[in-house]
């Protein structure tokens, strides 16, 4: 039985198209049920209609509190009854309004480490880092959100990327790009091969 994905994203959606694709291809013992985003023009919902996915602009209400939003998007993902929710470039924390709704079942995709840079423009902030001598490498990591903690649950995949001698942010920021497309569909596969989704169900 293939596993049901529910897939958040606020922008251009690569790696959502990662996903898709090995879907597409069978990599992953799964499909997309739906695709949801809290920017209207997010790439990624024009992604989920040319795959022939569900893709909903869900925006937050003015006035909204953050646990209201969230209990209202927890209610709109769980009617898609998925197997696991994919965090892949989701820029809104998500509290616990949401995520006790689909305990261990939330996976988030960070650029970075684990403990290093977690919040936004992680890519450009340990690129600096570089520039300024205080790192020598970065990384992408795969984990799972079990509360309102930024970027530090449980490791599910890490994934070292050195930095190279003179190379330009864009060139880094490529090459992060291409290790998350790669590093979050092998990890989901490993994740969905194992049976944790069925285990989690009760």
């Amino acid at each position: 039985m293939l596993a049901r994905l529910v897939v958040l994203v606020s922008g251009n959606g690569s790696n959502l198209q990662a996903i898709l694709d090995a879907c597409a291809q069978k990599r992953l013992p799964a499909r997309v049920v739906a695709v949801v985003s809290n920017k209207a023009d997010a790439y990624g919902l024009v992604r989920a209609h040319l795959a022939g996915v569900e893709a909903m602009y869900f925006p937050k209400s003015d006035g909204e509190s953050r646990c209201d939003y969230d209990t209202r998007l927890a209610a709109y993902v769980s009617s898609y009854s998925p197997d696991y929710v994919i965090l892949a470039g989701w820029m809104r924390l998500l509290s616990s309004c949401f995520l006790s709704h689909f305990p261990n079942r939330v996976i988030n995709l960070h650029p970075a480490l684990p403990g290093a840079f977690p919040g936004t423009h992680a890519i450009e902030r340990a690129y600096t880092a570089w520039q300024r001598g205080e790192v020598d490498r970065s990384g992408v990591m795969v984990h799972l959100v079990p509360d309102e903690g930024v970027d530090n649950g449980p490791v599910l995949a890490c994934e070292e990327i050195f930095f190279q001698e003179d190379e330009t942010l864009a060139q880094f920021e490529a090459r992060v790009h291409a290790v998350e497309h790669r590093l979050l569909v092998e990890t989901l596969a490993r994740v969905l091969a194992a049976g944790g989704w069925e285990d989690e169900s009760g």
